[in-house]
């Protein structure tokens, strides 16, 4: 995995290396369900999990999680 690039930018969102960890993380607005529960940007999603398919189609298992305030990340396994 030591080829990879410090950033990937996807559906418009630009995707970083945390540096000394294992993933990738955009930031994007907040949004609220009906529940008044924070979730992701929608195009934020959509591009890390576009990310998530090009990190599969160069053999790279990942997974693509929602922290907090709008934060995305997209973790290497």
């Amino acid at each position: 995995m030591e080829n990879l690039e410090k950033s990937y930018t996807f559906n418009g969102y630009t995707f970083k290396l945390y540096e000394g960890e294992n993933f990738y993380e955009c930031r994007g607005d907040v949004f609220y369900d009906d529940d008044h529960d924070e979730t992701p940007d929608p195009g934020l999603w959509s591009g890390a999990i576009d990310l998530q398919k090009y990190f599969k189609s160069i053999g790279i298992d990942s997974d693509v999680s929602y922290s907090e305030k709008g934060w995305v990340e997209v973790y290497l396994d």
